[in-house]
């Protein structure tokens, strides 16, 4: 641990610019549930444990048609804990550090819950969409507009929301979240695709590129993907991951640990 916590720190120290890339795990030390398993996702929502409904089972966009109170329960909920959830102190040491930088840094991530903006990130590619956003169920129009003046009451005890749920101001429907699910057909991706574009033009200017990928796994491997991509001409890649840190090839630094504790030690400001 302490060799890979000096090369890492070797690379910071030569960068550039600084890419982000994250996962579910930066989140948790933020206090956010680990949906890692049945077991994890039920442990954060009891009464799901109770039903036998597991997350890839409630993350399906069909049940806004077949049952919108039961999805927006589920994601009504989540959009509540994630406004009231402080970033913890990794979001402002990395955004401190690289903003220090000539070429300043970015953020690639697979979560949906807003976190790098509310600590302050300009520059954030959300690969799978963004639950403070929504979009029209039945597609009247490509329109994604914020979700800040949604309230969603949800009944605890079924998990399920209690009408009116948040419609479309163009046709009156449903509305649901501009979040990717599984098996999602009907998702808008033109916010995300503009913020990936905006990535991608500055990833080809940005000189001395390191990455830093954060608790990303290998489940849903969208976020070590585009990190192995952004690092594979130099290898200038710290994985920090405390139960999949391997780096295929050994094209960069792996570091077995969880985010905030690892960034403390790596980046001082």
């Amino acid at each position: 641990m302490s060799d890979a916590l000096d090369r890492a720190a070797e690379l910071l120290d030569g960068a550039g610019a600084l890419l982000i890339c994250a996962g579910a795990g930066m989140g948790v030390d933020s206090g956010l549930p680990d949906f890692r398993g049945g077991e994890g996702f039920w442990r954060a929502y009891p009464p799901y444990a109770r039903l036998g409904l597991r997350f890839e089972e409630l993350a399906d966009p069909r049940h806004f048609a077949d049952d919108p109170e039961l999805a927006w329960g589920f994601y009504g909920h989540r959009l509540s804990l994630y406004r009231e959830t402080v970033p913890h102190d990794g979001f402002r040491l990395l955004l401190s550090y690289g903003s220090k930088l000539d070429g300043g840094v970015r953020v690639f991530t697979s979560n949906v819950d807003g976190q790098f903006q509310k600590a302050g990130f300009e520059s954030v590619a959300e690969a799978h969409g963004s639950i403070h956003h929504l979009q029209c169920l039945s597609g009247c129009s490509p329109e994604i507009w914020p979700a800040s003046d949604v309230v969603v009451t949800i009944d605890e005890e079924t998990m399920r929301a209690v009408p009116p749920l948040p419609s479309c101001p163009r046709c009156g429907g449903l509305a649901r979240p501009n979040i990717l699910m599984f098996g999602d057909y009907e998702w808008v991706p033109d916010r995300s695709q503009a913020q990936l574009d905006e990535l991608t033009a500055w990833r080809r200017t940005a000189r001395d590129l390191v990455v830093v990928e954060l608790g990303a796994g290998q489940a849903v491997p969208t976020v070590r993907r585009y990190s192995e991509l952004a690092s594979a001409a130099t290898g200038a890649l710290i994985r920090i991951n405390p139960r999949e840190p391997e780096i295929r090839h050994g094209r960069g630094v792996s570091i077995a640990a969880g985010a905030l504790e690892t960034v403390r030690v790596l980046v001082s400001v």
